[in-house]
């Protein structure tokens, strides 16, 4: 009778331990991440894909010194924003196996490098999960932490966490301009294409919401023109291209808007518009004033502006990645994004409309 009083006893606390510990992790805000190769942390690893960062260089910096998956030297944009509002650790890669158990508690990544808001951008990439199949493992996610934890506790994880969506660069960059004469340049001219991509990232939002999320930050395009693989390949005299310089000028302030109408039709604040576009210019206008030696001039690569293919063991390296704003041909270095960060943190409405991040932390603490 002792032997199995003590067996139940060591049940019962085994049980409460467990409910404690699932608990302490609901009770922390969950951080779900969509998009493309700016906050891809990994996906793409599993995947038989090209659009990939799964050896050396990439990852240099990152604590571990090999490379993750991640379109950078080190640390990436969710990273950051995981260590500024505290989180247990950024969220995995949704295809990681090691996202189980309560570590789902913590949020997912479904960001997938290559990917648009529409279906056929990055077609070149083969395969990547679009963002129709991202917000299909987002549902895929609430099923299996409604199995641990309820629906209702589900509901509620998921209504207070935080989400972050990137999406628009590919659109142009491996999309509207890829090759002369692209299908989608036939189709459309540059405003028209423009306001058809604002009317399809309005559907993929609107189902962001009907899955729950209730806070999310909308990162615009950064100047695209100026990327180092811009410059190598569509810029004059080491100028930035101005058709793609004209394409983000069109689609920012169009995207802003929508958000503005949105959160209108709503009756709350659910999406918050990031200007990373401005965020990204002012260092790469006055990079020295932000402690960089170039912003036109990848750290990896190779060709002029070291912007000619991809960033491989054989390319150009520099030896201080802190002193350059670009990692590769398109993605910022880790200290570029976490001057990005910052101002997703305490930047004025310039930076981010209509409040930054650390407002909405101040705000949800009251509640």
């Amino acid at each position: 009778m002792a032997i199995y009083s003590d067996s139940g006893f060591i049940l019962l606390l085994f049980s409460f331990l467990e409910l404690s510990l699932v608990s302490r992790y609901a009770d922390a805000r969950a951080f779900f991440v969509f998009g493309d190769s700016l906050v891809d942390s990994g996906n793409n690893n599993f995947l038989a894909t090209t659009a990939r960062a799964d050896s050396l260089p990439y990852g240099i910096d990152y604590p571990t010194h090999r490379p993750t998956g991640r379109f950078s030297n080190g640390l990436n944009i969710p990273d950051i924003i995981s260590e500024k509002i505290g989180a247990r650790e950024s969220p995995l890669p949704y295809l990681n196996p090691a996202l189980y158990g309560l570590r789902l508690l913590n949020g997912a990544n479904f960001a997938s490098a290559g990917v648009g808001i529409l279906n056929d951008t990055g077609i070149q990439f083969a395969n990547v999960i679009r963002i129709s199949q991202q917000l299909a493992y987002f549902q895929q996610y609430q099923a299996r932490v409604s199995a641990m934890i309820g629906a209702r506790e589900t509901k509620k994880l998921v209504n207070q966490a935080l989400f972050l969506i990137t999406l628009g660069g590919n659109d142009f960059v491996n999309n509207y301009y890829l090759v002369p004469f692209s299908f989608r340049s036939r189709q459309f001219d540059l405003a028209d294409y423009v306001k058809y991509l604002i009317f399809e990232y309005q559907k993929i939002l609107h189902r962001l919401y009907e899955l729950g999320a209730r806070t999310v930050i909308v990162t615009g395009t950064g100047p695209l023109g100026c990327a180092p693989a811009e410059l190598a390949t569509r810029g004059r005299n080491g100028e930035c291209s101005l058709e793609l310089q004209r394409a983000a000028a069109l689609y920012n302030p169009m995207l802003i808007r929508t958000l503005q109408k949105m959160n209108s039709q709503i009756g709350s604040t659910v999406f918050v518009g990031a200007n990373t576009h401005q965020m990204n210019d002012e260092f790469i206008t006055d990079p020295g004033a932000f402690g960089f030696v170039t912003a036109t001039v990848a750290c990896c690569g190779q060709g002029p502006h070291n912007g000619i293919g991809l960033c491989t063991r054989f390319s150009n390296i520099c030896a201080n990645r802190d002193a350059f704003a670009f990692w590769d041909a398109f993605h910022p270095s880790e200290r570029a994004s976490r001057f990005i960060v910052q101002q997703m943190m305490t930047g004025s409405e310039q930076y981010m409309n209509p409040m930054n991040l650390s407002t909405i932390l101040a705000l949800d603490s009251q509640t």
